[in-house]
């Protein structure tokens, strides 16, 4: 006959080894439903991104249609029109662009990409951009990976009450202009890009006195007379700005495969790369960039490791 004793001892053995499998397997599910949370997100963070550059587009269009009125719709003619304006910037180049390398202003490393970016001071999307992709950009600029060519748009300039995009970006390029190091004038993008610098647009739109933007300027290594000066109010690039503008807007080489001219906009070696790529290929905006320009992550800022598509390919899909 058994003893009670000993099967009561079996019994609360088998019933503590049956607890602690449960909690393994509670453990286990837990740990998958944190997983799949966390997969989740990205991709609600990857979509918002793509939602935020399409919605852009769509008031960029509408934007286009009353500042490009006046070029009539010919981009030759515009272009003329940006070649007559009295006062230009002597680091922008001929396509009304800021080529920046580690060597500085103006000067290309050899046998890398350019990439072009093509942003606004008000665009969400464009902020996105910049907040995601810019450090990585910048790392990869630092170490001589690539080049960057940064063009300034002010189409938006009526969605705010007191001219911010004419002053924010006329102030980026006084900026270009006086200050040659090109990682004060990224800085300055990357603050006043910032979500907690950022203004609304329209009705949400509060507004932005020139000190907040000289403080994002001197946050970001400029030196204070450079800073006062660029924000002093002259706005001297302002004419210039509208007019490069209105020319990059009618470009037909940028227009989405929608149709028009929409920002945030990049190029890679000038040929356009559409940011919808990255949520049909369920990735990071980094992650897809560094595949487009054939780089892996763990190549970034190494000096002597290039991207595959050098200076003249063309940026590797990321769907195919």
């Amino acid at each position: 006959m058994a003893d009670p004793k000993r099967q009561a001892k079996r019994v609360t053995r088998a019933e503590r080894r049956a607890a602690e499998e449960a909690a393994q397997r509670a453990k286990a599910e837990q740990a998958a439903k944190e997983r799949k949370q966390q997969t989740i997100i990205g991709i609600i963070v990857v979509a918002l991104v793509v939602v935020l550059v399409a919605v852009g587009g769509f008031f960029v269009y509408r934007a286009i249609t009353n500042s490009t009125s006046s070029a009539s719709g010919d981009v030759n003619e515009a272009y003329s029109k940006l070649e007559a304006v009295g006062t230009k910037p002597a680091k922008a180049d001929d396509k009304a662009g800021f080529l920046v390398s580690d060597k500085g202003y103006g000067q290309k490393v050899e046998g890398v990409p350019t990439v072009g970016i093509y942003m606004e001071p008000l665009c969400p999307g464009c902020a996105a951009v910049n907040q995601q992709l810019d450090p990585t950009l910048v790392k990869l600029m630092d170490a001589g990976q690539l080049n960057l060519e940064l063009h300034f748009l002010n189409f938006q300039d009526n969605k705010s009450s007191d001219n911010y995009s004419n002053r924010a970006f006329n102030g980026a390029i006084y900026i270009a202009e006086h200050d040659d190091d090109p990682n004060h004038l990224m800085d300055y993008l990357y603050n006043i890009y910032a979500s907690d610098f950022q203004p609304g647009e329209l009705s949400n739109y509060v507004p932005v006195d020139n000190s907040k933007l000289e403080e994002q300027a001197v946050k970001a290594g400029v030196s204070k007379d450079v800073a006062a000066a660029a924000f002093s109010g002259k706005n001297e690039y302002v004419d210039w700005l509208t007019a490069s503008n209105n020319y990059t807007v009618l470009r037909p080489e940028l227009f989405s495969t929608s149709g028009g001219f929409s920002s945030p906009t990049l190029t890679i070696n000038g040929e356009y790369w559409a940011l919808s790529q990255i949520s049909a290929a369920d990735t990071t905006m980094v992650d897809g960039f560094l595949k487009a320009v054939g780089l892996s992550s763990d190549q970034v800022g190494v000096e002597g490791k290039l991207p595959s598509i050098g200076a003249d390919g063309k940026p590797i899909s990321l769907t195919a």
